[in-house]
């Protein structure tokens, strides 16, 4: 029984190889390629994987299209522009940058710099506190602070 749960655990913590046997082309190059490729493109459903370990019923088409598409002849950069014109350009992992995917590309790096500059201003904007602690007094500073204090005893 315990032997059963440990089995049963270990299967779950490990981690699911999407490629179905079935799919696995018998040229060992073209099965390379066909594999670089699917790394490269992002599953449409899962959105955050990639097609090569994802069990998505769109991911395994891909990888069969990819795979029957190289077994016709086609390029690998030939492969991605038919995936880029059927899907976008947000299938690929790594997106051209043309005016389109400017954001993309550009927006972390505006985000980060809005926050340094929020944070530079928050900085300015904040009371500075003396050089040290023990910074003299000048003489009519003394002078007012002593009124104080004989005020403050004498109540």
């Amino acid at each position: 029984m315990i032997r059963a749960a440990l089995l049963a655990l270990a299967m779950l913590a490990s981690p699911a190889l999407a490629v179905e046997p079935d799919e696995v082309l018998a040229d060992p190059a073209l099965e390379e390629r066909a594999r670089a490729i699917s790394a490269n493109v992002r599953c449409v459903v899962c959105q955050n994987e990639p097609i090569d370990s994802s069990n998505a019923g769109v991911a395994r088409d891909l990888r069969v299209l990819i795979r029957e598409r190289l077994v016709a002849g086609d390029t690998d950069q030939e492969i991605y522009d038919f995936l880029v014109l059927r899907y976008g350009d947000f299938v690929l992992f790594n997106p051209p940058f043309k005016p389109s995917t400017y954001a993309l590309w550009l927006g972390p790096f505006a985000i980060l710099l809005i926050g340094g500059v929020a944070v530079a201003v928050s900085l300015a904007r904040r009371p500075r506190k003396p050089a040290s602690k023990d910074s003299q007094l000048s003489a009519e500073e003394e002078t007012a602070l002593a009124k104080l204090m004989e005020e403050d005893t004498t109540t």
